[in-house]
């Protein structure tokens, strides 16, 4: 049986209920799917593993990516979305390495939305759909700026993946202006 987005939800309020925890599930989400339609993907898969990435998180943040599997079996996620959450952790809480394409671009954006999303309230905007990637290398550059966002993360995820870090911001900037809309409106709709 196929896990529905529905499920995962459920699954993700029932161990977060940080409105900050479940927007960023919701961001990760949205930038996934992007990258899934930009490489002729699944989507929704890409989009659960995304939503669900921190599932463990809130509640066992010393057990990240340890606690995720015992979570995820309650909606019986398969063993490729197990391990691609888990991987996400790799070398940071977990030694599940992040071997496809899906994994790698998880492991190195879900770190970089983080530091985007800081970015973006910055601004006057309050948003990333003005936002360039010259004013993401400035605050990237400013170690003090999201000091909790790792810098050697989101620069490893980029050297995994083949890409320059320039076309890590660039894809996943615009991977979050592509949903940014949808995350703020389920946002204001969401019962925890």
């Amino acid at each position: 049986m196929e896990l529905t987005r529905e499920q995962a939800m459920s699954l993700l309020k029932k161990y977060n209920k940080e409105p900050f925890h479940i927007q960023h599930a919701l961001t990760v989400e949205g930038v996934m799917r992007w990258f899934a339609s930009e490489n002729g993907e699944d989507a929704d898969f890409w989009g659960l593993c995304g939503l669900l990435h921190d599932v463990d998180f809130e509640n066992w943040p010393e057990q990240h990516c340890l606690k995720a599997p015992e979570l995820l079996a309650e909606v019986n996620a398969s063993d490729e979305m197990v391990h691609a959450i888990c991987s996400h952790g790799y070398g940071i809480c977990c030694d599940v390495e992040p071997v496809l394409l899906m994994e790698k671009i998880l492991f190195a954006a879900d770190e970089l939305t983080g530091l985007i999303g800081a970015a973006a309230k910055m601004r006057p905007s309050k948003s990333v759909c003005d936002m360039e990637l010259s004013s993401l290398k400035k605050k990237f550059k400013d170690k003090k700026f999201a000091a909790g966002c790792s810098r050697d993360v989101i620069r490893t995820g980029a050297e995994r993946l083949g890409w320059t870090l320039d076309e890590l911001m660039e894809k996943t900037i615009l991977a979050m202006r592509a949903c940014e809309a949808s995350v703020a409106a389920e946002m204001e709709n969401i019962v925890l």
